[in-house]
């Protein structure tokens, strides 16, 4: 399907050229340039394992995913970047411990978000709210229990 999409829309190394020929959905008048002639090579798109910290920097979520290891819950690789594994470790160990992070699936939502705000009000640190929100303060209560004893490693 993915590459159905990709030759649908034209994409080449050169970048996206839209193979669209007449007027573009909800133009009046405009209508497409002719194309002009390019070579064009397959790019080969991987699946990137999203990674998201939270604003945490390297070390810090290095300390986060050893506190997870340390706790029973295997977040892969301790290289300092939260991706699924380490996202669903976190979301194992919110939903045994109560804090409700809703469906272990290692994406970062509002589920996750609020289980996590709930543990780190129970830490102590304020989250400025249970929203399923990431913003500055429960960045900044992140980024304190990630630091909490110096590191978790």
């Amino acid at each position: 399907m993915l590459r159905r999409a990709k030759a649908a829309a034209g994409l080449t190394a050169a970048g996206l050229v839209l193979g669209l020929t007449g007027t573009l959905a909800g133009a009046t008048t405009a209508t497409a340039a002719p194309a002009q002639q390019m070579s064009t090579r397959t790019v080969t798109i991987q699946t990137i394992q999203a990674v998201n910290n939270l604003g945490l920097n390297t070390s810090e979520a290095k300390s986060v995913q050893c506190y997870a290891r340390d706790s029973g819950y295997d977040p892969g690789t301790i290289d300092g970047q939260l991706g699924s594994n380490s996202w669903r470790a976190w979301q194992n160990l919110l939903n045994a411990e109560g804090f409700n992070a809703g469906t272990a699936d290692g994406i970062v939502g509002p589920n996750t978000i609020s289980g996590l705000q709930r543990f780190l009000v129970y830490f102590g640190l304020d989250t400025g709210g249970i929203d399923g929100v990431a913003g500055p303060k429960t960045r900044a209560a992140w980024a304190a229990f990630a630091n909490a004893r110096g590191s978790w490693c």
